[in-house]
């Protein structure tokens, strides 16, 4: 079980680290003309960049609890704020119609649930 746990822990984890910094280091501007990230057109760059901090902190938070055997009720805690955070962004792309996005939510939703459920039933 350990082993699916950090399957799993690992692939959320690397997908939100890398969408975090993509958005935390590209400059607003540029984010808005990229054709998968029209939707930073409805937000400030101030949100955009929290967003990219929480995705960030999410990935940080899944991976550091249980790799360095402290605090591990964190993992489970920041794998929950990700799913919350997907169902914001479901919400976010099903209004904008792009149902491409929603579908890559709804699994990073499954997969952010799936990590928090196994990591509260290890604790």
């Amino acid at each position: 079980m350990d082993v699916f746990a950090w399957i799993l822990t690992s692939l959320l984890a690397l997908v939100f680290l890398v969408a975090g910094l993509v958005k935390a280091v590209t400059p607003y501007p540029k984010l808005m003309e990229n054709p998968s990230m029209g939707w930073a057109a409805d937000f400030t760059a101030w949100q955009v960049k929290t967003i990219a901090v929480l995705e960030v902190l999410g990935a940080v938070g899944i991976v550091v609890p249980w790799a360095f055997d402290t605090a591990k009720v964190v993992a489970p805690i920041a794998a929950a704020g990700l799913a919350v955070t997907m169902v914001g962004a479901t919400i976010v792309h099903g209004r904008r119609a792009e149902w491409s996005q929603v579908a890559v939510n709804a699994v990073l939703f499954a997969l952010a649930v799936a990590v928090a459920a196994v990591r509260f039933a290890q604790l």
